[in-house]
């Protein structure tokens, strides 16, 4: 009797299926892509981008999620620190209200926002008091920005801080070096890497931010349209104006995370590495 054909064993298909999930994973995110960039020639390309409306919206853009970027910063430094240092009661609430952002649909988002700070809103009427008015003006864009990147720059951050070797601190301790000197010398240093990736990722996330924006701030050329939402409107009447667009913002997008990825350990890391090596630094 003729035996059949061996079957193939596990250990040989494992690396073909790896290698066919990530080709077809490959070929659907870079297909979009790919047709984006080929739909609009490049001399449409630069007449859309010298539009008054889209350098408008661009210098908005820009504004916006620098300010936007900042804010989070200040805010989310000692948020990421306490949770990545301390321990108390309510941490896992906080840390779901932080983390929310990132998976509430946009949407919603400027609805709540819309409630908390519109005229009528839970601080709204006290503001109104006082003759302020938040909502559909670029403080609302900036605020939109806020709510919905800061979880990206808290969630790194925070793993920065917590990856910090605590033999170093201990040793900073010893050399009776206070919190704040700790922090200044030691963890800050050696966290910087993440601090500044998620500074990045937050600015990339306020400035592709629509759903929000659009619902709290509303789409007022000069004063609340932003890129994403210029794009929106030229996508109903001029879709190669807004190919252009999108393909400005993909710019963008790509250069930062490229910058990110290649970025060499000096620039992201400071003088870490010497720090990491003698604890006496700090004090």
């Amino acid at each position: 009797m003729t035996p059949g054909p061996r079957p193939t064993a596990p250990s040989a298909l494992f690396p073909a299926l790896v290698v066919t999930g990530i080709t077809l994973l490959a070929l659907f995110l870079a297909l979009p892509i790919l047709a984006l960039v080929l739909r609009v020639p490049p001399g449409v390309l630069a007449a859309h981008l010298s539009e008054p409306v889209v350098q408008e919206a661009l210098r908005l853009s820009l504004l916006t999620s620098v300010a936007a970027t900042a804010v989070v910063v200040a805010l989310g430094l000692p948020a990421a620190y306490l949770l990545a240092t301390r321990a108390f009661p309510g941490k896992r609430v906080l840390e779901v209200m932080v983390d929310l952002p990132m998976v509430l649909p946009p949407t919603v988002a400027g609805i709540a926002l819309l409630l908390a700070f519109g005229r009528m809103g839970l601080a709204g009427r006290a503001l109104a008091v006082f003759g302020i008015s938040i909502p559909f003006t670029t403080t609302a864009v900036v605020m939109a920005q806020v709510f919905m990147s800061a979880p990206f720059f808290i969630a790194a951050a925070r793993a920065g801080f917590a990856g910090v070797d605590s033999r170093l601190l201990e040793a900073a301790a010893t050399l009776r070096a206070s919190e704040a000197h700790r922090f200044r010398r030691v963890m800050l240093p050696l966290a910087l890497p993440s601090l500044i990736a998620g500074a990045a990722m937050a600015w990339a996330r306020a400035l592709g931010e629509f759903g929000a924006t659009i619902t709290f701030a509303g789409n007022l050329p000069g004063v609340t349209q932003t890129m994403p939402l210029a794009v929106y409107i030229s996508l109903q009447s001029d879709l190669d104006a807004a190919v252009a667009l999108s393909i400005l913002l993909l710019a963008w997008s790509f250069a930062l995370l490229l910058a990110l990825r290649s970025a060499p350990a000096f620039w992201m890391g400071g003088g870490a590495d010497a720090r990491r090596s003698d604890p006496a630094q700090a004090r």
